[in-house]
């Protein structure tokens, strides 16, 4: 008798949880109540990445994979697409992304790479409701404070919005560490939410970003 492909036998585990006569959590669930599982296996798998652990690692990222099937699970009910389609389009967009392996585009470094794979994506989304029209566009709005501060930065700096130069204190790893965690404690100690006043600053310093980026755009346009 020929093995099932574990994929396979995967799908179709989670089909049974969500019929009629499966599990009652996993019934009421949809998309919106499952979000935050997702956040959470994500973290649990860099815990087990940081701590070296095999073994803990081949079951979080199972634990992941199960968020990504049961997504396509509900997806296929509601009969807009399903696990065959996500990872066709995966694959494809693999292979698209990656010239340099899969096609004649030649390329020197990773910053090419790089280059290239964020051209292909500006080509694949215009025209589209994803178009990215400015070069801060494409930061997820949900990531957390820093994080999201860290890629509005970073994409500023490549638009030349920000200025390249290192800043004009000399930082050491270990100093600035220990003045982001002054700082997020007093805070805390006033009553403030560290991560909230960040969210509101990172919002307020892209708004402000991307009036420069109009500004310079229509210079360049006269």
């Amino acid at each position: 008798m020929k093995k099932t492909p574990a994929i396979n036998k995967l799908l179709q585990v989670m089909a049974t949880l969500r019929s009629p006569h499966g599990c009652p959590w996993d019934r009421e669930q949809d998309h919106h109540s499952l979000r935050r599982h997702a956040i959470e296996e994500v973290y649990e798998l860099i815990d087990a990445i940081e701590a070296g652990d095999d073994l803990e690692m081949a079951e979080e990222l199972g634990d992941l994979l199960l968020q990504v099937v049961f997504h396509c699970q509900l997806a296929s009910e509601r009969g807009v697409f399903d696990f065959e389609r996500v990872t066709r389009v995966l694959v494809e967009k693999l292979i698209r992304r990656h010239p340099h392996v899969f096609g004649e585009t030649k390329v020197k470094n990773v910053d090419e790479v790089w280059a290239n794979w964020e051209q292909i994506k500006r080509s694949e989304k215009q025209g589209t409701r994803h178009e990215r029209p400015s070069a801060l566009d494409g930061i997820p709005k949900h990531l957390p404070a820093l994080a999201r501060a860290e890629k509005l930065a970073k994409k500023a700096r490549k638009a030349k919005l920000l200025p390249a130069a290192p800043p004009s204190r000399r930082w050491t790893k270990p100093a600035l560490a220990k003045e982001l965690f002054a700082l997020a404690t007093q805070a805390q100690a006033v009553g403030w939410s560290a991560e909230e006043l960040l969210a509101a600053e990172v919002k307020k310093q892209e708004r402000q970003l991307r009036r420069l980026e109009a500004k310079t755009q229509n210079q360049a346009a006269r």
